[in-house]
């Protein structure tokens, strides 16, 4: 695309999707406003420092209040006056019914309509029930203002790097004279546009994120048939993963997906289907897949122990839902780490990003203290530097060497010379 021309954004709220929104738009050249009802985030956020772990964030936000690009403030109708485009990046956690809940949403909605500028657009960035905006827009209470639907396809630990340079950028818009506005606030980027409408738009959200789960969980089935016949994953993987039809990425084996979006976004998918009258049995088996993984690393790390894990010591290495991340929602790490302690172990966890307390485990600071007395250790986020540990070390502290390798990450001949029990996925 070609380079931006300087507009007015309101962003509405400050969590992962609402920062790297903010800070990525103002590095485009834009002048941002970024609201969020949290006085002590936005206090953080103004001083250039950021609450969460991401690669690159705090760097351009300071760069950017530096600029004038960028501020912060606790008022949504300061960031949406005289906006030409206001962004709602806001949270819709799963509901009591499984479906997504609208009232942060509808609440904004009503807050912010009376101060929108004339003819000015709403691009909903929250991942929403289909047909979400048109419920948006009632609530708005202006015919003047346009209703868009801009997902965003943000991974944690790349966010800035993928929305810079991303895939795809997906508009949905009810005419082309709105779509092609919006699709001016991402000039400097390089990415096919899809043009929409709003439906489809949310639709392929839910879809896209879908199918990844989908990915994860046949290849975690993959890895517990290879465990069954006596067939190495990581080879089925390389071989599955040369196909161009398929594809290498998430091909991967692990404890199971989780993270703030997967799971809340099936479950939600599933609920969506319903309400249209489908039974969308595909995607219920993709997360019963999921919750069956959890399991099946917690039943490893009770073989290793000894066949029980009443009273043991469990080692956990990782506790975020992935590296290059601080974000425990929904983490595979502590749905195993849950298991384990419902099965009568004491399990104590390290994590590189983690500094507090969770409840049900202990979190020490150190890779080795993690594994201090444990008769097995369960690796189970795939940070880089547990490769490189001591497992000389590793074992003299240890009551037992067993590890469960939940993400395949060490090397298993290396391990096993060193004498230590090994199980990962899918290898024998």
């Amino acid at each position: 695309m070609t380079t931006p021309a300087s507009c007015r954004v309101g962003v509405i709220g400050a969590g992962y999707v609402g920062l790297t929104t903010a800070a990525c738009l103002a590095h485009l050249g834009h002048e941002v406003r970024c609201s969020d009802r949290d006085t002590a985030r936005v206090e953080l956020l103004s001083s250039g420092r950021i609450p969460i772990f991401e690669e690159g964030l705090e760097d351009l936000i300071r760069t950017g209040l530096a600029s004038g690009h960028l501020a912060f403030g606790a008022n949504n109708t300061w960031a949406v006056e005289d906006a030409e485009f206001t962004l709602l990046c806001l949270p819709t956690p799963e509901g009591p019914d499984g479906g997504p809940d609208m009232s942060v949403v509808e609440a904004v909605a009503t807050e912010i309509g009376p101060h929108l500028k004339d003819e000015s657009i709403v691009v909903n960035k929250s991942t929403v029930p289909v047909g979400s905006a048109d419920g948006v827009a009632r609530v708005l209470g202006r015919s003047d203002v346009r209703i868009v639907s801009n997902p965003e396809f943000l991974r944690e630990g790349s966010a800035v790097h993928d929305f810079l340079h991303p895939d795809r950028i997906v508009i949905g818009a009810l005419d082309e004279e709105t779509a092609v506005r919006v699709s001016g606030l991402f000039a400097g980027t390089d990415a096919p546009v899809v043009f929409t409408n709003p439906v489809t738009a949310e639709t392929i959200k839910y879809a896209s994120n879908a199918f990844l789960a989908a990915k994860v969980s046949f290849v975690n089935a993959v890895a517990a048939l290879c465990e069954a016949v006596g067939a190495d994953v990581r080879q089925v993987c390389v071989g599955m993963g040369l196909d161009p039809r398929i594809g290498s990425s998430f091909l991967h084996p692990g404890p199971g997906w989780g993270g703030s979006c997967f799971p809340k976004d099936t479950v939600a998918l599933v609920r969506i289907a319903e309400e249209a009258g489908y039974d969308f049995s595909l995607l219920k088996g993709v997360i019963a897949v999921n919750q069956e993984q959890y399991d099946r690393v917690a039943q490893k790390a009770a073989r290793l122990a000894g066949g029980s894990l009443s009273g043991v010591r469990v080692g956990l290495w990782g506790v975020t839902f992935k590296a290059r991340t601080d974000d425990l929602r929904s983490s595979p790490a502590l749905e195993v780490a849950r298991r384990l302690v419902e099965a009568g172990a004491t399990v104590t966890a390290y994590d590189p990003t983690l500094r507090r307390a969770v409840e049900g485990i202990e979190v020490v600071f150190d890779a080795y203290a993690a594994c201090e007395g444990a008769s097995v250790v369960v690796l189970a986020t795939e940070w880089d530097e547990f490769r490189w540990l001591d497992f000389d070390k590793v074992g003299s502290a240890m009551a037992r060497r067993a590890i469960v390798d939940a993400r395949n990450l060490l090397d298993p001949a290396a391990l096993r010379r060193a004498g230590f029990e090994y199980e990962g996925i899918g290898i024998l």
